[in-house]
């Protein structure tokens, strides 16, 4: 026979730190010393694509507004196509001067690609309210613009995919961070994983405020920088309540 102590868990784990935005990124290696300088060329197609459907980005952003407003749900076909122009966006970032994390060039594709270095998911929220959709895109959101102002610069939101604003090298501490990785790989051959991991960290907060201000979700953006490759994961599971404790053996 044995007896039970019950015990409250001396360790409940962290709290849980994921959002409905999922950012993910995987560094490639080796990466070509000398392809950045020409990257701008090459992504000149990608550019006046993504001009076309981030124009239908916030026309199709005001229908799901009074859709938000006065249905309480966001559109399953436009949150799609509008969730596919955020990750078309990050994957041409990724390859580009948002990240430089890849020589491999981005698929013309809305669609989520499994198999490149950059991926976006965002979770479909069944039920979105209808009282913060008039202020979360703009009011809510001005602490998270004024951090990205800096840390992105050049906008934010869902102006993040634009581009040449929100990509450039200069005028954010992003852009500089990506100019040192540039210079470093073009000496070096190699990206610093430090400094990969904090550039994509900054990435990731400002696609969360993007989806945020683009009323996909009503859940806050934190204030945090999570930076690698891999969003933070969930909460790590508790010790056991129950620890069983043998008996001492019986006298004779």
């Amino acid at each position: 026979m044995s007896e039970t102590i019950r015990s409250e868990p001396r360790n409940p784990g962290p709290p849980d730190r994921s959002y409905p935005v999922r950012v993910r990124a995987v560094l490639d290696t080796p990466l070509s010393r000398g392809l950045w300088l020409v990257k701008w060329l090459l992504l000149v197609p990608h550019v006046l694509v993504l001009i076309v459907l981030w124009a239908a980005f916030w026309v199709l952003g005001v229908v799901a507004f009074f859709a938000i407003l006065f249905t309480a749900r966001y559109p399953r076909k436009i949150f799609d196509f509008n969730v596919g122009v955020l990750r078309w966006s990050w994957r041409v970032a990724y390859y580009g001067y948002g990240v430089l994390g890849t020589d491999r060039y981005p698929p013309f594709s809305l669609r989520e690609e499994p198999d490149y270095p950059a991926t976006l998911s965002v979770e479909y929220p069944e039920r979105l309210s209808r009282g913060l959709v008039l202020v979360k895109w703009w009011l809510l959101a001005i602490p998270h613009y004024l951090v990205l102002a800096i840390l992105i610069g050049g906008g934010t939101g869902a102006a993040w995919g634009l581009g040449d604003r929100s990509w450039a090298w200069g005028g954010s501490l992003v852009g500089l961070l990506v100019l040192i990785a540039a210079i470093t790989l073009t000496f070096t051959g190699r990206y610093p994983r430090p400094l990969f991991d904090f550039i994509v960290g900054i990435q990731r907060w400002g696609l969360r405020v993007a989806v945020y201000t683009a009323l996909m979700t009503d859940r806050y953006p934190p204030f945090r920088l999570d930076g690698g490759g891999e969003e933070p994961g969930g909460p790590t599971p508790a010790e056991p309540t129950e620890t069983p404790v043998p008996a001492s053996p019986a006298g004779p």
